[in-house]
């Protein structure tokens, strides 16, 4: 696959800058973008959904994210309802190289603390990547982010930092818009990281602040016997930094 990339992240998204990239990778910025406006760095956003917290068992969950864009960076705090009296907090990033996830039952009952690991910075690392669509900007070519042609509606990016690099397929619809993702990712079983396949779909997309985002997603691991969705929500509320 041959690549595309430009030299380093300009303060104004140009057209003229993206010459010679896939042809869906550019009808997706034509779509997403306005000529001339300024790049967001940072972002943060409020989501509401469900999580699959065990098999065909789906819980109510609210959550802020805190994004920068260069370099890569999140931090995702979300409060998950298990029972009517009974919440999770989930904390869920990638800083500085490292991958991490703990969450605690009741504000205080250790549930989940796991971080350090190669395989769990990728794995955070390719999110960041999975979730650019939220921020267009961040998917424009760059020293460490690289677009691959792989069909007439498919492109792959690659994300590079720290000495980690992660890939993400991306699709695109009729009109241009990212419809959904692809990739291989490691996938906790019982502790041990396992390269699983992984999807996610994205729609209902809506203006913000000169960009086309998408409000709605879902996320899943595709297993032997079949797709398995854990994540499906919205975005009810985004908050953009720009560039100066």
């Amino acid at each position: 696959m041959e690549r595309y990339v430009i030299a380093a992240r300009a303060t104004r998204y140009s057209p003229a800058d993206l010459g010679g990239l896939p042809d869906p990778v550019a009808r997706y910025f034509a779509f997403a973008l306005t000529p001339g406006q300024r790049i967001v760095r940072r972002a943060r956003m409020e989501q509401q959904g469900e999580l699959a917290t065990r098999p065909g068992a789906w819980s109510r969950f609210t959550a802020t994210q805190q994004v920068s864009v260069s370099p890569p960076r999140f931090v995702w705090d979300a409060r998950i309802r298990l029972a009517p009296l009974l919440t999770a907090h989930v904390r869920d990033s990638y800083v500085d190289g490292v991958g991490a996830m703990h969450g605690t039952l009741a504000g205080f009952i250790p549930l989940v603390d796991r971080h350090g690991t190669r395989e769990m910075a990728v794995s955070s690392l390719q999110r960041c990547l999975a979730e650019a669509p939220w921020i267009p900007t961040a998917l424009l070519p760059s020293a460490d982010l690289q677009w691959s042609a792989v069909d007439d509606g498919t492109a792959r990016a690659t994300l590079t930092h720290h000495g980690l690099s992660a890939w993400v397929d991306f699709h695109f619809g009729a009109t241009g818009e990212i419809v959904g993702i692809s990739a291989k990712r490691y996938r906790d079983v019982r502790g041990t990281p396992v390269m699983t396949p992984w999807v996610g779909r994205f729609w209902d997309y809506v203006r913000v602040d000169r960009m086309m985002v998408p409000s709605r997603g879902e996320i899943a691991w595709v297993l032997p016997e079949g797709r398995s969705p854990y994540w499906r929500g919205q975005i009810t509320r985004a908050h953009y930094e720009r560039a100066a």
